[in-house]
């Protein structure tokens, strides 16, 4: 019992409650990480996709229990899971842009020389369709409700919408670390969020960020129109990611100076 001279200590819930309140994206990107990565470990040694799959659900878990600890409304969180109607420009670009970018790799790969086979389009057709539905369902895309839905919001309160990317790109990125185990794994995320930021800026919308995170899924694996053979390499980068990587960098900081920073963002108010 503690004596009057003693200091009273808040339980540990409430302290905890209040840690989070005050630091809730570092709460949700801890929490998400202590879900996600001993399930990926458990893949790592035999688990299967299984494991894999629910260890991509600490994203949106982690939104969930970081909301309801800092008594936010999971209600209001998951309703951009319903934001639906929006002009059909977002559902292009969610659906569109992933391919529209590849076929800028494809076009530079043929200049420089390498030799493209069309063919793969028809070939590769119900494979992406598959990963589509895949990622739209019980896949990356639910991602989308920690990430954008969770994080982004709060981490442009405090800073420009171009530093609350890099954040949340740069915490993305080493999320799938242990997935791909390869710097491109933290790269590409940040680069790519850039385009998610933009999109939900102007949307409000996380069902839009998932139909855009299920068309880069696909697109990543199958819309490089080489043979397999031709994509293997041994070293951790060959022409074929830099050539990627340069087009998705390209890409995105056209947005940024498109949008003069603000990445769909509102300027804020004189």
């Amino acid at each position: 019992m503690a004596t009057a001279l003693e200091p009273v200590r808040a339980p540990v819930p409430t302290r905890l409650r209040a840690w989070a309140g005050a630091h809730p994206v570092l709460a949700f990107v801890l929490l998400t990480y202590a879900l996600s990565f001993p399930l990926w470990a458990l893949a790592h040694l035999g688990g299967g996709f299984a494991a894999i799959v629910v260890g991509g659900l600490g994203p949106p878990v982690a939104a969930v229990l970081v909301t309801r600890l800092t008594g936010g409304s999971v209600r209001g969180l998951l309703r951009g899971l319903t934001r639906w109607r929006v002009p059909g420009r977002y559902y292009a670009f969610a659906l569109g842009l992933p391919a529209a970018l590849f076929g800028v790799v494809n076009l530079v790969l043929l200049l420089l020389g390498r030799e493209l086979e069309l063919s793969l389009l028809l070939e590769r057709a119900p494979a992406f369709l598959g990963t589509f539905l895949i990622v739209a369902t019980i896949g990356g895309g639910l991602e989308e409700v920690g990430w954008r839905g969770f994080a982004l919001p709060r981490l442009e309160r405090a800073h420009s919408p171009v530093v609350a990317t890099l954040l949340l790109g740069l915490a993305w990125g080493v999320w799938h670390v242990p997935l791909y185990g390869t710097p491109a794994a933290i790269v590409v995320p940040m680069t790519l969020a850039f385009f998610y930021t933009w999109l939900y800026n102007r949307t409000g919308s996380i069902l839009l960020c998932l139909l855009l995170h299920a068309s880069f899924t696909p697109a990543q694996d199958f819309l490089v129109l080489l043979p397999e053979d031709a994509l293997a390499h041994s070293g951790l980068v060959d022409v074929t990611d830099l050539v990627l990587l340069g087009v998705y960098v390209a890409a995105a900081a056209a947005l940024v100076l498109l949008t003069r920073g603000r990445l769909g963002h509102p300027a804020p108010e004189k």
